[in-house]
């Protein structure tokens, strides 16, 4: 079976659903799928396309992330003609997707990984207009027919359900890990008390709600460090989030990483107090699921699918407010963990439930 990826992102960019598509597609290739993908060039360093294990990338080379809704088209055009079958991702691409999977009567299938809804007039970080507009493109792509919809938790099966998508049609499969890359790694927390966040710079991933969090806890425990593993990229945002640090002077209490290598990162949260998620909402969670194969206890918003992802030791935060953050990075301070049995995504797992799906269709 040959299937054409149409993805915003894809591998070397970070994220949970870049993690999720890379880990998928080198899976069906060594299962005997012919896999290509097409993605943004996102930096101008990489190749237009490459091969990488097996799968064909090609890469679409527009200055904004949203021009590849129009400027990825030719490209699905031509390499849909020789494909079996489409699978695409929200949101950029999953419009010209399914444009071209009507026109060229290619069947669809489309992972959603979050439905936000009226969430996005909550968020910080985008003007009134921004909220709108992707509120909007959101209710477009979910009034799309896709063939299949994938939900990566049972929170964005429950969204997708309330948005209407027949249950016929929707299968829920959750992001899957590969285990044994976690077994070298060794849980070895600091002396000084050590949080760390971890991922992409997105909109709902709370940094507005840790900052002022860190500066209130930093003022009752000098001590304590946090360490913000972060991408560069969007410029923007990064360079919003230096401000932001500078502003609450922040700058002795924080230690920044950027572009770690997988084995730096995991040594970097094994040598970590606790990991800290005060998102918005998520779909899965990578961050979660990672940290805890790694042994290392969470601080958990319990926002979206964190409430059923989330398992070992914990703490939930009260509320979304940065005084509840600060309230829950005492208690963890003083080791006071929550603990439920601890549960994994196997990503052999996750690998056969796609293959099933695109075999039924």
């Amino acid at each position: 079976m040959k299937i054409l990826f149409v993805l915003e992102h894809y591998y070397p960019y970070i994220g949970g659903a870049e993690r999720l598509f890379r880990e998928l597609t080198i899976a069906l290739v060594q299962q005997g799928y012919s896999v290509s993908v097409i993605t943004t060039l996102h930096d101008s360093s990489l190749p237009s396309f490459e091969e990488d294990r097996g799968v064909s990338i090609y890469r679409v080379r527009c200055w904004n992330r949203y021009l590849f809704t129009l400027l990825s088209l030719p490209r699905i055009f031509h390499l849909a003609r020789h494909s079996d079958l489409i699978h695409t991702t929200t949101y950029s691409a999953a419009l010209p997707a399914w444009i071209v999977g009507r026109w060229l009567n290619k069947k669809v299938v489309v992972t959603f990984h979050e439905v936000w809804a009226k969430l996005w007039f909550k968020l910080p970080f985008i003007s009134w207009w921004q909220k709108n507009l992707f509120y909007y493109y959101e209710q477009l792509i979910l009034r799309c027919r896709f063939h299949r919809y994938v939900a990566v938790s049972k929170y964005t099966q429950h969204c997708l359900t309330q948005a209407g998508v027949p249950s016929g049609r929707l299968f829920q499969i959750y992001n899957g890990l590969a285990y044994e890359s976690f077994r070298p790694y060794l849980c070895e927390p600091p002396t000084v008390f050590t949080y760390t966040y971890l991922g992409r710079l997105g909109i709902s991933k709370g940094l507005d709600l840790l900052l002022p969090a860190a500066k209130q806890f930093s003022s009752k425990y000098p001590t304590t460090r946090l360490q913000l593993i972060l991408p560069k990229t969007p410029s923007s945002f990064y360079q919003r989030i230096r401000r932001l640090i500078r502003e609450l002077e922040l700058e002795d209490h924080i230690k920044l990483f950027h572009n770690l290598s997988r084995v730096e990162l995991y040594q970097t949260i094994c040598q970590s107090s606790c990991v800290v998620i005060p998102s918005y909402s998520e779909g899965f969670c990578f961050a979660a699921a990672e940290t805890m194969a790694l042994g290392v206890p969470i601080i958990s918003s319990q926002q979206g699918a964190l409430q059923e992802v989330v398992s070992g030791r914990y703490i939930a935060m009260k509320n979304l407010t940065s005084s509840a953050l600060q309230e829950a990075l005492i208690k963890a301070r003083q080791g006071e963990w929550d603990e439920i049995e601890l549960q994994q995504f196997p990503l052999e797992r996750s690998v056969g439930k796609y293959m099933e799906m695109y075999e039924s269709l």
